[in-house]
């Protein structure tokens, strides 16, 4: 009976002792607060000393009576697990009685097990240490509204540059040729085996807004050598330089009030095979055009097919010849070195990339001055093999009423050429 009541009071006075401890615990930040800061060292050794007691009762042995440890007594009130050491104390030589209860559970009731006491011990709850409060002094100081953050000036160079509104592109070529030439070609030739060179450059200007300036200049000439001709060492197969210059206002989207000049003549004389007779010169002919129409820009199939049309109801047009024997079958009256008249005037001007490697240009002329007519019909098809190499077919059939008919072809000329060399573009 003297055993049983002195486990009751170990079991009770540790359980007081955890209570104290967790309730001082829980208390000593308000504590700590509450104190004054002289004070803490009080509050310090009085939970220490709480804290020692507990480890004490629970931890350590407080004798050799029937229970070893309290924490042997409290076994008992706890959850029924399984103690590898009340097993080994029973089949030891010092073995005591003060685990006959739960030895008497183990062998009678094993059903009333639930844990082990190593799965207890890990679910035990450490100690939290309290840490020493920190206690802040506050002045109490005036409100104030926060000053603005001025931020200091840095200069920054700025470089505006000017819109550039001109573009620039041309075309290069080379070529080795293979070409026909109608007997009653207005300025002569033959056909034959040759070389042609062409440079086509262009500046035009755009502001994105209403003004529009396009300008051409294309340049082509072209010999050969015949040995059925004994009179010329070479002759002229292709001699042209022609400036078109394009001057626009936009009147919608597509459409352009437009002044156009077109002026061209060649670089130098044209014969034909065994004949002595000059039929063109540097200047004779000079064709000048200056109409005054509207432009409509073409962008269709999904930017394959560019161009514009030009429409002149009022176009003026000069013919000079700077060798007056020369006026005569040019269509100027005989000695005389100018001819002048006004009609109306069109030009169709158009891109077409028919394949990545094939494209096609065309430009189609037409000028009357309801007594005469002019229309060319220029096609030139390029077949690109590669950036710098490539074939080119060249066809251009002519129609002028204004000179001599010829008792074959009419009025009606024609020209063709095919050759494959060097071209470039940019």
């Amino acid at each position: 009976m003297d055993k049983i009541n002195n486990k009751w009071c170990l079991v009770l006075l540790a359980a007081m002792l955890s209570l104290v401890v967790r309730a001082q615990e829980n208390s000593g930040l308000r504590l700590g607060v509450a104190m004054h800061a002289e004070d803490d060292w009080l509050v310090e050794e009085y939970m220490d000393s709480l804290q020692n007691m507990r480890e004490r009762i629970m931890e350590r042995p407080v004798g050799d009576g029937p229970c070893h440890t309290v924490e042997g007594v409290a076994r008992l009130f706890l959850p029924v697990a399984f103690y590898r050491d009340v097993v080994h104390r029973a089949f030891s030589l010092d073995a005591g009685d003060g685990d006959k209860e739960l030895l008497d559970i183990y062998r009678n009731h094993p059903y009333w097990v639930e844990t082990t006491g190593e799965v207890l011990r890990k679910l035990r709850l450490s100690s939290v240490d309290i840490e020493k409060p920190v206690l802040h002094e506050v002045d109490i100081v005036d409100k104030t509204v926060p000053s603005a953050v001025e931020t200091e000036s840095v200069p920054v160079e700025v470089l505006v540059r000017r819109p550039n509104f001109w573009s620039y592109s041309g075309e290069y070529s080379l070529q080795l040729l293979q070409s026909y030439v109608s007997g009653n070609w207005y300025k002569g030739g033959e056909g034959n085996y040759s070389t042609i060179a062409a440079v086509l450059m262009e500046a035009n200007y755009n502001n994105k807004q209403k003004v529009k300036w396009e300008n051409r200049l294309e340049m082509k000439f072209g010999i050969q050598s015949s040995k059925s001709d004994s009179l010329h060492s070479y002759k002229a197969t292709e001699d042209l330089f022609r400036l078109t210059s394009k001057f626009g206002l936009q009147a919608s989207k597509r459409w352009y009030y437009t002044f156009q000049l077109v002026g061209y003549s060649q670089f130098t004389h044209s014969y034909r095979s065994n004949d002595p007779k000059l039929y063109a010169d540097f200047l004779a002919p000079l064709n000048l055009n200056l109409s005054v129409g509207m432009d409509y820009s073409v962008d269709w199939m999904n930017h394959k097919l560019k161009g514009n049309f030009h429409l002149a109801p009022l176009a003026y047009n000069m013919k000079y010849t700077r060798l007056p024997d020369l006026a005569g079958r040019l269509g100027i009256d005989e000695g005389r070195h100018f001819r002048h008249d006004f009609g109306s005037e069109f030009t169709i001007d158009l891109e077409w990339k028919l394949m990545d490697a094939l494209k096609w240009k065309t430009r189609l002329y037409g000028y009357t001055a309801y007594e005469r007519a002019e229309l060319e019909w220029e096609n030139t098809f390029t077949l690109a093999f590669n950036r710098y190499i490539g074939a080119q077919l060249f066809i251009y059939p002519r129609f002028d009423d204004g000179g001599t008919r010829d008792a074959h072809h009419g009025y009606w000329q024609f020209k063709e050429f095919a050759s494959i060399g060097f071209q470039y573009s940019f």
